[in-house]
Order: C-alpha cells, then structure tokens, then sequence
C-alpha cells in the first residue's frame, strides 16, 4: 500500500445511509481500510425508506444476509408494487407492478395491441394483464419462478420493513466486519488551507477525529458537503411542491397486504406501508395550500387502525447537492438530495450511491477523475427519477383544488415533456438511456393516470395479429389461475419469516 492510498473512511452519521455506507464498505474492502462511524444516540433518525423497489434485494445479496431472516429481523412484509388512488382523477385507482405486463406475442409490445383492443371496447383495465397485480389484489404471495417460461416468472418483488430494525442489522453485520462505532456530536469540521479537503471532524466533547476520507451521512444538515464544503444545492420544489410529511405509526392492520398504497389527497397524497407489527402512515403535503394542523388531522382521520405514536412534521426541499462528491467527501442518503417516498426511491438512492462509490473507490483522497464520474452518473440518476415522479402530477385530470391545478398546468423539464408527447403521439416509449424505472412503470402512471395516446402502433393496422384478443384474454385468465393457488401473504410470512415480536 503507498502513502497516498486511503488508509481511513470517516462516515458521520448512523441511521439507514451510514449503516448500509458502512457494512457494504467493510464488506468490500476486507480489512484493507479502517472505517469509523460517528453518530450521536440524541440525534434522531429519518425513517425514510420503510417501502422499497426490487433492487434492494441485490444489495442485501451482495452483503450475504439471507432473505428469510432479514424479514423477520425488521418485522418486514413483502411488497408486489403500488397502488395509486385517486390521482388521475377521484374515484379511481391504478397499480404500479413490479414487473412487466403479460409477455409480448409477437415483434410488437404488448400494451400496442391492448390500446387496440381498449379503442375497440374489447378490453377493461390493463391491470388485468399484470401478474403482480393478480397475486396483489387477491392478497396472495409467492417469490417468483426462475423459468422464465412460466406466467409466475414475470413479476418482481421487494419488501417493507422497520428502517430503525434494518439498521440495528445492519449495524452489527458492520461491526463484526470491523467497523468502530464512535459515540459523538460533530460541533466543527477543520479543512486544509491548501486545498479545502476535509481533514478532520471536531466532536462535542472536545476529540477530533482525522481520515483520508470522509462520507456524509448526516441527513439534511449535510455537515460535510454543505456545512463545511458549502457545495451548493439544486432546488426542484417548483416542480414538485410538496415540502412537507406528517408520519405517525399505527397498530397492526388484520390483513398485511403484499402492495404499498398512496392516495392523492387535497394538497399532496398519503402513504400506507404495513408491516408484520404495526402499519407506517404519511401524508405529503405543500405547505403553501395546507398548514401543518390540517395535514395531521387529514392523516389521522384517515388511518385505519389506532395510532402508537404521537405524529411527526418533517421539512425538506425536494433537489439535490450540486455535487455529490467534493474533494474528500461523498453525500449518501438525505445528506445528498431528497426525492419524496412517491415511488419508494430514499434506500435505492443510498444503495447506488454505495455501489458506485465501491466501482470508483479512489487511488488517493485527491482523484478528480473518479469524482467528476460519480457526479455526472448520480445527476443523471437523479434528474430521471426526478421526471417519473413529476409526471405522476402533471398527468393528472384534477381540478378540485389550486394544488393540483398548479400541477397540473405547471411547465415540466424538457426532457419529461419528449417523453410525454412521445407517448401522448403513438403510445410509444422513449428513453436516452438506462433508467431506474423502465418501460412498464412509465406506462402504469400514463395510463392509470388517463394520459391516453392518439393512436397506437400503426404496424398494427398494417399487419394485423388476429390472435391478439385471444392472446390477451389467455394471458388474464392464466395469471387469474396461477395467482388464486399462490398461498395468501400472511401465511407464506407466517410459513417463512415470522417475526418474534
């Protein structure tokens, strides 16, 4: 090892950024660098993260932890996608798969020949041709099936789970891989004044702590990356208004279903994750249209099962850091952006993050070249998922409030609106590259949300397939037959992955 290799990572800051940071690192480094955590017991944490997307699965993969145990271990549920109520218009509701819709039959996708049938009055709801949705709405539960010839292999899963629980896990994985946890309040950051690189951390109690370098995982405050680098922010509330959540937890509901739930409300929109000990409630909201008073009482007339805890106001800026990495420093979790829960991205943002920084893992504190990479792959990650989330406002057909008329006449990114005139045009998809949400999700909020094309692939009208009607009425039936002989949610957890309470 030279002298200019990183010896020592300073991570400041625990909670579900820090300790996901901090196993992946000891687990890929093996004892090559010593890795420090730094967290103060009355700092509390952001349970963000509580319902996820199918990626996460490969991160626990890579750590080794076994499927079964890690549910049981964060009183976890499984989770088949998101059922959206009353966002295109009140009165209706969509669900956003994991997965894709049936399987293609021929050169053209699927969903061409359905707009087809649905403009001929020959098909209802394209939920009906999903198979996550089939196993979804009869509260039913199965990992899917490796042969890919098979229905049940066309659907995906991930998981809700006790954010806290999941890092106390994850704690003890890092721990045991060497990781020193250090008791402490960061009050001051020193910088070389050369450079400006970070050279240590000053704690309340007066020890300073030195590193080659350093990740901040210290949520909003952004201690390294904004407090003592001051990076800069990018600020998106103007496309996506809501700057607020009220949280509060409530008693277990009777049935756990295996799908989160978010219902579009006057000023924003409400979450509901169950779990195997307690249900996690939410509503997001624009502070400019709804005070504080009114999004708590909206939220707790509206949960289902009696409350455990005293309710919650969290604050934020939807953006992110102007850079991600700076000199010596990385922002991962809430340190480095915020996106809100809409589509469950706050752990994906921290796991990708993690990966990359494991790819680029610097030669020396000082590698502009592995930084400016990082940087140009995380705005791009976030600047896409950023115009997912933002079209799931702007295609909406409210109007019976100002929030969602602002939404819905509000001027988007361009590239958001390429992608839509696309889809509005011909029903197609487009894409300037790998995405986090691909094809299949886009389609779910475009169409459940009543964004309808003009027209359909004309290679329809050109040759057509006179077994698409069959071919999408077998495909419904099948994914019926397959779902009703799944086991129900709760008894494959109870079977699998019960948690001790």
């Amino acid at each position: 090892m030279s002298d200019k290799q990183i010896k020592k990572i300073l991570i400041v800051g625990g909670g579900s950024a820090g300790w996901m940071t901090a196993a992946a690192l000891s687990n890929a480094l093996r004892g090559g660098c010593e890795i420090q955590l730094v967290e103060s017991a009355s700092i509390g944490t952001i349970g963000v993260g509580e319902a996820t997307i199918p990626p996460i699965k490969l991160f626990n993969q890579s750590l080794g932890l076994e499927e079964n145990e890690f549910v049981s271990k964060t009183m976890g549920s499984f989770k088949l996608g998101i059922e959206f109520v009353d966002w295109g218009k009140k009165g209706t509701r969509y669900f956003h798969p994991f997965g894709t819709y049936g399987v293609d039959f021929d050169a053209i996708p699927i969903h061409q020949h359905w707009l087809k049938a649905k403009k001929e009055k020959q098909v209802e709801n394209l939920d009906d041709y999903c198979m996550a949705w089939a196993a979804a709405v009869r509260g039913k539960f199965h990992p899917p099936s490796r042969d890919h010839s098979k229905i049940q292999s066309t659907f995906d899963y991930a998981y809700h789970f006790d954010t806290g629980m999941y890092s106390r896990y994850l704690r003890q994985y890092a721990e045991a891989r060497g990781v020193v946890r250090i008791e402490g309040k960061v009050v001051n950051t020193t910088l070389d004044t050369e450079s400006g690189y970070i050279q240590s951390i000053k704690l309340e109690q007066g020890k300073s702590l030195e590193a080659d370098f350093f990740i901040d995982c210290s949520g909003f405050r952004g201690l390294l990356i904004e407090g003592a680098l001051q990076t800069g922010y990018e600020n998106w509330t103007h496309w996506l208004p809501c700057d607020r959540a009220v949280t509060v937890g409530s008693e277990q509901a009777e049935d756990i279903i295996p799908y989160t739930r978010a219902t579009a409300k006057t000023s924003g929109w409400q979450w509901r994750i169950p779990l195997q000990h307690r249900t996690g409630n939410g509503h997001v909201y624009c502070s400019e249209h709804m005070s504080d008073d009114e999004a708590t009482s909206v939220l707790l007339n509206d949960i289902d099962t009696k409350k455990t805890c005293d309710p919650f106001v969290l604050r934020f800026s939807t953006g992110r850091r102007k850079k991600f990495w700076n000199k010596n420093c990385v922002a991962i979790g809430l340190s480095a952006g915020f996106l809100e829960p809409l589509e469950s991205t706050g752990l994906h943002l921290i796991q990708t993050a993690i990966r990359r920084l494991i790819a680029l893992f610097p030669e020396s504190k000082n590698n502009g070249l592995a930084e400016q990479e990082f940087n140009r792959i995380t705005i791009k990650e976030y600047e896409t998922t950023r115009d997912f989330l933002i079209l799931h406002y702007k295609a909406t057909q409210r109007d019976d409030s100002e929030f969602w008329n602002y939404v819905r006449n509000m001027q988007i990114p361009e590239s958001l609106q390429y992608k839509m005139d696309h889809f509005q045009t011909s029903g197609r998809l487009v894409s300037d590259g790998v995405e986090l949400f691909a094809n299949p999700s886009w389609l779910a909020v475009y169409l459940g949300q009543h964004h309808w094309p003009q027209h359909y692939d004309p290679k329809l009208d050109l040759n057509p397939n006179k077994d698409a009607l069959y071919n999408l009425q077998h495909l419904r039936e099948l994914m019926a037959k397959v779902a009703a002989s799944m086991p129900s949610h709760a008894e494959y957890i109870n079977r699998f992955c019960k948690a001790v309470m």
